[in-house]
C-alpha cells in the first residue's frame, strides 16, 4: 500500500523560552501543501523570511543545531524536527517570533502533543522516500565517532553513547518502528554534565535553563558551596546529588534516557536531508556536528542518484 504525504489538519502553537537565549517565543505549526517539506518562517522580522529545514542551511552545531539563511538564524531546531519526523508529518510551515525554538522540558514531548492536537491528515501525493541502496558511512577517527546507514525496508535507528565517566559510561538505544517514537523516544530529555553546566553558565549560555529541562550528571566531587551556587542561579531552594550521580532536579523516565535522547537528536538532524529515508542507521557517539556531516553525505548520495 502506497504511503501518502501528511500535514496537520489545523494550526497549533507552543510557547516557551529558548534554552540559550531565554527569548520567550511562540512557535506555530501551520498546514502546508504537498511537497512543501518543513519550513520555518521568522514572523518577527520584516518580509517574514523563510528558512528551509535543509542541511545546507546548517551554520552551527555547538550545543544544538542552528539554521541560517541570509543573515537570519534559528537556534535549537533538532527537537522540533525530530517530533515532526517521528509523527510522520512531511509538510508544515512553522512560524516563530524569536531566534530560538522553545526548549520546553528538553525533549520532544510537548511538540508531539501539539502535533497530535492539530491532527495529522494524509494528502493526495505519495511520500517521497530516499531508499538507501548502498551503505554510507561517516567517521571521525580522532574522536572515535561513526555513523552509518545500510539498506533496509523501513527506517530504523540504533544509537550507542560512551562517556567514560563513573556516572554515565556506555548506553545504547534503538527505534525500529516509528510507531514507538511517541512513547519511547519523544519524552527523553537532553542532559549535561555538571562541569559542562558550569562552563555554559560562565559563557552566558543556557540562560533559559531552569533545571527542569535537562538531566544533570555529576561526575566529580561537589562542595556544598557549589551546589548552593547552582541552586541560587536557578532559583531553587536546594539541590542535591543523588546516589546514582544525578542532581535531584528530575527523575529519569528510562535508565538509558541519555542514549534515547541522542537517538532523538539523530532523527532530528537527519530530517535535514529533506526526505524521509528507508535505511538502518547506526550511530556510535553521535553529536550535532557529526549528525549533520552525516546528513550531508546522505544528501550528496541522494542527489547523485536523482
Amino acid at each position: 500500500m502506497e504511503e501518502k504525504q501528511c500535514t496537520i489538519q489545523r494550526k497549533v502553537s507552543v510557547t516557551g523560552a529558548g534554552l540559550h537565549t531565554r527569548q520567550c517565543g511562540t512557535l506555530t505549526f501551520n498546514p502546508a501543501p504537498v511537497n512543501t517539506g518543513i519550513r520555518f518562517r521568522r514572523i518577527d522580522l520584516e518580509n517574514r523570511p523563510i528558512i528551509e529545514a535543509d542541511v545546507d542551511n546548517v551554520i552551527d552545531t555547538a550545543r544544538g543545531t542552528t539554521l541560517g539563511k541570509g543573515g537570519v538564524k534559528l537556534y535549537t531546531v533538532e527537537h522540533v524536527l525530530a517530533s515532526l519526523r517521528g509523527m510522520g508529518v512531511d509538510n508544515v510551515l512553522i512560524d516563530i517570533d524569536v531566534e530560538e525554538m522553545p526548549i520546553m522540558d528538553g525533549s520532544g514531548k510537548e511538540f508531539v502533543k501539539a502535533i497530535k492536537e492539530a491532527g495529522i491528515v494524509e494528502q493526495n501525493a505519495p511520500r517521497n522516500y530516499y531508499v538507501i541502496k548502498e551503505p554510507i558511512t561517516y567517521r571521525n577517527e580522532v574522536l572515535g565517532i561513526e555513523l552509518s546507514v545500510e539498506p533496509c525496508d523501513t527506517f530504523q535507528v540504533d544509537v550507542t553513547v560512551k562517556y567514560n565517566t563513573r556516572v554515565l559510561d556506555k548506553q545504547s538505544a534503538s527505534l525500529h518502528d516509528l510507531k514507538d517514537f511517541e512513547s519511547e523516544i519523544a519524552p527523553c530529555r537532553t542532559f549535561v554534565f555538571l562541569h559542562e553546566l558550569e562552563t555554559l553558565l560562565s559563557r552566558n549560555l543556557i540562560k533559559g535553563g531552569d533545571l527542569t529541562n535537562a538531566i544533570v550528571f555529576v561526575n566529580k566531587n561537589v562542595s556544598p558551596e557549589e551546589l548552593d551556587h547552582i541552586a541560587q542561579f536557578f532559583k531553587k531552594p536546594k539541590v542535591e546529588v543523588r546516589e546514582g550521580g544525578t542532581l535531584n532536579n528530575v527523575d529519569l523516565y528510562f535508565e538509558n534516557e541519555p542514549a534515547r535522547h541522542k537517538l532523538l537528536d539523530v532523527i532530528g538532524d537527519l530530517t535535514l536531508i529533506g526526505k524521509p529515508i528507508k535505511g538502518h542507521v547506526k550511530a556510535y557517539k553521535p553529536g550535532h556536528f557529526s549528525n549533520t556531516a552525516f546528513a550531508r553525505a546522505i544528501k550528496q548520495a541522494m542527489l547523485q542518484q536523482e
